[in-house]
């Protein structure tokens, strides 16, 4: 029962295990379906990184209206991915989702508004303002993404990604305890609430059973969230007050701007461009997609770009960044169903539960233990990707050094943030963040410490062999799976714990 698109071309490579290729139209039935997975796959990454952000800074009634923004934009940016509209979109099922990599860098940027006094608008204007003007770095660095592998190289993407992951482990703790400033904090009851939700997500996921794993954490979530409902902790009392419908406001809050925090999250868009690269290398490999050559270069170009605009989209929006999932190249592997035209019906079913803000008000609803359970799990991956990364380069002197000096800045500052108070508070706010201040680091002495095996590795490549390795992906298969693979589970949690 399947439609073929008559005037696409057959895949260059055809697989066999695909049962709809690239290009190909599946009927209504099994394209819903295969919709379906990729939105339980990715739903609650979509909406956590809001939940988390609205918790810490205290956004408070704000929350629905963020997490159904949060949806709205997913599936408006996954449409845009997908159809690829003019130069913008990679043409391949990719799912858009809110990226945690941001995540610390924009506490940081909250805080700072937050101790000046600012409330909840001025919070989110600053945040949204800021995010907008930065996503445009990377629209930038789009058009010549394959040359970037020169800068940020695997070590620096590691290191990175490594801090990010334990610097907001201290978040999904602090949750799991019953959040910052909470009379009960630490109670026998909150730590069996997180713990549940843990073991959950664990036991989960050493079924064989792909669906079973796919699924551990929006199930750790549901068995937490229902466990706490009995416990009579889950108020619904306030939903009665929300609209029925959400309407997307353009910078509803309001625009402000602020030249560290521009910086600071500049960075982390340089560092995203690197592992979207990586991504949809990966989603190339398992929908039987070329990964060399000029059509390669132009789907990433155009993948990043689209990146890059949904991120500025998403802003504009009233939500956070976006980025390029990868847990939904396993979803891909898992039903044989690489056709992009499933990203349409993805699209459309995110985009209409954005419309609802009851979801978001229930979600608002989630006790912090139970939702640091699993925020505790996600960091966690987060950093081990790093160290993933990192295992897979040659650790000589000058890149130990590297990580050592990196990582021993960032978690310096985030555990001693006083060391940087006799700096003027623009330097202190730019550095001020344990993942600005490790990427700055990474980046620098990358830029500047000789590394004359690579230069003597790399002489006699030829331009379009250089390309290929900005995406972390040799012209070998074996290698490619297993670089690009890396990198796309870096800073994507449910990636990393489904797989």
């Amino acid at each position: 029962m399947t439609a073929k698109n008559p005037g696409a071309q057959a895949s260059p490579t055809p697989n066999r295990d695909l049962i709809y290729q690239l290009e190909d139209t599946p009927a209504f039935g099994p394209a819903f379906f295969a919709a379906l997975q990729h939105v339980l796959a990715s739903f609650i990454g979509i909406i956590t990184p809001t939940l988390i952000v609205g918790g810490v800074l205290g956004l408070g009634s704000e929350v629905p209206y963020l997490v159904s923004m949060a949806l709205v934009v997913s599936g408006v940016g996954t449409f845009i991915q997908a159809r690829r509209i003019g130069p913008i979109g990679s043409g391949l099922l990719c799912v858009q989702g809110t990226s945690f990599a941001f995540l610390s860098t924009i506490l940081s940027v909250g805080f700072i508004v937050k101790n000046a006094g600012g409330g909840p608008d001025e919070i989110l204007a600053t945040i949204f303002g800021v995010c907008f003007l930065a996503a445009f770095v990377e629209v930038f660095l789009s058009r010549f993404i394959h040359r970037l592998g020169r800068i940020i190289t695997p070590v620096v993407t590691g290191t990175v990604i490594t801090i990010i992951g334990l610097s907001l482990i201290k978040v999904g703790m602090t949750d799991l305890a019953g959040g910052f400033g909470a009379e009960d904090f630490g109670s026998l009851e909150n730590l069996g609430l997180g713990g549940l939700v843990l073991a959950t997500i664990i036991i989960m996921n050493r079924f064989r059973n792909p669906m079973i794993r796919l699924s551990a954490v929006i199930v750790g979530l549901l068995v937490g969230f229902t466990v706490a409902w009995a416990l009579g902790r889950v108020d619904f009392s306030g939903l009665s007050s929300l609209p029925l419908l959400t309407v997307p406001q353009p910078f509803k809050y309001g625009f402000s701007f602020d030249i560290a925090a521009f910086v600071s999250l500049a960075v982390i868009y340089v560092v995203t461009a690197i592992e979207t690269t990586g991504d949809l290398t990966a989603n190339s490999i398992v929908s039987s997609q070329p990964v060399k050559g000029p059509v390669y270069l132009n789907r990433i170009k155009s993948g990043v770009l689209a990146d890059g605009f949904n991120s500025a989209m998403a802003a504009a929006l009233n939500s956070l960044p976006m980025t390029t999932f990868s847990q939904n190249n396993g979803v891909i592997q898992l039903t044989g169903v690489a056709s992009r035209r499933v990203a349409y019906y993805i699209a459309g079913i995110l985009a209409l539960l954005g419309l609802f803000p009851y979801i978001g008000g229930i979600l608002q609803q989630m006790p912090k233990p139970v939702l640091g359970g699993a925020t505790l799990i996600m960091f966690g991956t987060v950093a081990t990707a790093g160290v993933k990364i990192l295992a897979q380069c040659e650790l000589n002197r000058r890149n130990m050094l590297i990580v050592a000096v990196s990582i021993g800045l960032g978690l310096g500052v985030a555990a001693v943030p006083d060391v940087l108070q006799a700096l003027p508070d623009t330097v202190k706010n730019i550095i001020g963040s344990p993942v600005s201040i490790g990427a700055f680091s990474a980046i620098i002495l990358s830029l500047f410490l000789p590394d004359e095996s690579a230069q003597h590795a790399d002489e006699d490549l030829p331009t379009e062999q250089h390309a290929t390795d900005a995406g972390h992906a040799s012209t070998t298969d074996a290698r490619q799976a297993s670089q690009a693979d890396t990198l796309a589970n870096s800073t994507k949690p449910l990636g990393g714990t489904a797989s």
